[in-house]
């Protein structure tokens, strides 16, 4: 059919060309809208500028097509051939290009916006700058293709296969990429942040400076991976492979690496500044200079890794043998203000061999915990217990307990290594609500112990009972003052709430306490720390009504008001 009749009948109102043959045709500019042109033979047709929105070209032949700023929004390529067509700056906004053949095929700077590429056949082909937002590339076949600066926003790319290609400074955030095969893909610079990376191959890939902050790399594999001066804030690698990994310079601060293998990785600069390596492999890693900071270690395995001039400040060291560490000296604090490690230890020497994992051992199983005022013995003791439950086959020895002034020690020994620090911390967050229960419950405890007191039938005078009640008041007054300074207000709201409960119960009143203790030390508190009165102020917007109309949510209503007067 020759050109002018096939555009006289489309003016005419004819849609349905099916299987037409166009090849070579001249039709530029031309409306095509809604035409369906289903198995047409576009071979080397010039369609550029033409309006071909909502067309139907499934299985449609359009091989070295010229198809420049095309318009085919919605349109239906699905198996269509466009091998060698270039569609440079073309609209495909989603348009469905599923099982489509795109060899060599060139979209730079063409919006593909949520198209539907789920199967593609292609090699080598051409999509640097082009959008492809919330785009479907399910099992694409995408080897060496050209994505430099291309953006995939929040794309699904599930078992596609990105081998070799390049991804230079492309906008991957929030992208599916499981599964993805991205061997020795070139992606340097690009913004990777809440990827999900989990089980991909990036073997030998390169992500010097990408951007991977909060993606899950989680089983995936980067051995011998690229990712010196690359940001992996908050990322997940759990059972990630990173063997020999560069990861010089890396920013992985609170990263979960947990279980991953970094087996002679070159960590060195690196900051791991709050990090998580809970039975991670990192023998023979280099970590020299790194930044160990808050770093937890649990069961790491460090045979031979390079440790000399690490900052060490807080890391927090549980059931890790150092003994076989190759490091001269550690520092144990950080200028923040000049941005650099400090107190080298030891000072005017190196560590002997086995020197560092000696300290460690000497000092790692005693646990000292600070009470504001002394403990009530009975909660204490459930509360180490409960401790001892929450950690394998952990068993604590009381050593001694000293009260001076407003300071009461307990110092613990415990059965192996541990991280005083964490566990310190953990029975201090227990012991409130342990001491509540136990105040609540104490005559059933004991009764199940068999020491129950054997009950007087002779009431008990006035005097004992007013006594009674003021012991129990200023006991529950002073534990409410030290929830108060030691909680969040979305964690003291219920706690306090709870001791208020049971002082009502005991028929004591809780105005007093409402309105003086629990307002005044809110009030207090938010005065010397401003993180606690931004942490107040949204609790205000935040907190329900059911928390807010509460006696204790009326205490804290009322201390904010107090500070608006400040």
């Amino acid at each position: 059919m020759q050109t002018q009749e096939f555009l006289q009948r489309y003016q005419q109102g004819e849609r349905n060309f099916g299987h037409i043959d166009l090849s070579g045709a001249s039709l530029s500019g031309v409306n095509l809208r809604e035409i369906d042109l289903t198995g047409a033979n576009l071979t080397g047709a010039n369609l550029s500028w033409s309006f071909l929105s909502n067309a139907k070209l499934i299985g449609a032949c359009l091989r070295r097509a010229d198809l420049r700023s095309v318009g085919l929004a919605g349109a239906n390529l699905s198996g269509a051939n466009l091998s060698g067509a270039n569609l440079a700056k073309a609209d495909l906004r989603l348009a469905c290009l599923e099982a489509a053949e795109l060899n060599w095929a060139a979209f730079p700077e063409a919006d593909l916006g949520g198209a539907n590429l789920q199967g593609v056949k292609s090699d080598q082909i051409n999509l640097a700058g082009a959008k492809l937002d919330g785009a479907k590339l399910m099992e694409a076949e995408l080897m060496e293709a050209n994505l430099n600066r291309a953006s995939l926003v929040g794309a699904n790319l599930t078992g596609a296969n990105l081998r070799e290609a390049h991804l230079v400074e492309a906008n991957l955030r929030s992208a599916i990429l499981s599964g993805v095969n991205l061997i020795e893909a070139d992606l340097n610079g690009a913004q990777m942040r809440s990827a999900n990376l989990t089980g991909a191959d990036l073997h030998r890939a390169v992500l010097a400076g990408a951007d991977l902050t909060e993606a899950v790399l989680d089983n995936a594999d980067l051995s011998r991976a690229n990712l010196a001066g690359s940001y992996l804030l908050k990322a997940s690698f759990k059972k990630a492979l990173l063997l020999r990994a560069n990861l010089q310079g890396v920013y992985l601060l609170r990263a979960d690496l947990s279980e991953a293998n970094l087996r002679s990785a070159d960590l060195r600069k690196a900051d791991l500044s709050g990090a998580y390596l809970m039975d991670a492999m990192l023998s023979e890693a280099d970590l020299r200079e790194a930044c160990l900071i808050e770093c937890r270690l649990i069961r790491t395995n460090l045979e031979g890794a390079q440790l000399t001039g690490c900052c060490i400040q807080n890391w927090q060291v549980q059931d890790v043998d150092l003994s076989r560490v190759d490091c001269s000296y550690v520092f144990t604090q950080f200028d923040y203000t000049a941005k650099v490690a400090a107190n080298r230890f030891p000072v005017d020497r190196d560590f002997e061999s086995g020197e560092l994992g000696r300290q460690h051992q000497e000092d790692s199983s005693i646990v000292k915990v600070c009470f504001d005022e002394s403990p009530n013995w009975e909660a204490l003791v459930f509360t180490l217990r409960r401790v001892e439950l929450e950690s394998h086959q952990l068993k604590f020895n009381v050593q001694f307990f000293d009260s001076a002034g407003e300071q009461n020690l307990l110092r613990l020994s415990a059965n192996r290594l541990v991280n005083g620090k964490i566990l310190g911390d953990r029975i201090l967050e227990l012991y409130p609500d342990m001491l509540e229960k136990v105040l609540a419950k104490g005559a059933e405890i004991l009764s199940l112990l068999d020491l129950a007191v054997p009950s007087n039938n002779a009431e008990p005078s006035q005097n004992e009972a007013l006594l009674r009640r003021q012991e129990i008041y200023q006991r529950m007054v002073r534990q409410i003052s030290f929830i108060l300074m030691s909680q969040t207000p979305d964690k003291f709201s219920e706690s306090v709430q709870r001791l208020l409960d049971y002082l009502k119960q005991q028929g004591i009143p809780t105005e007093q306490i409402q309105k003086k203790v629990i307002s005044q030390a809110i009030v207090q508190r938010a005065k010397q720390d401003p993180v606690f009165r931004e942490q107040l102020l949204r609790w205000e917007k935040t907190a329900s009504d059911r928390v807010r109309c509460s006696m204790m949510g009326e205490a804290v209503r009322y201390a904010i008001a107090l500070l608006t007067d400040y």
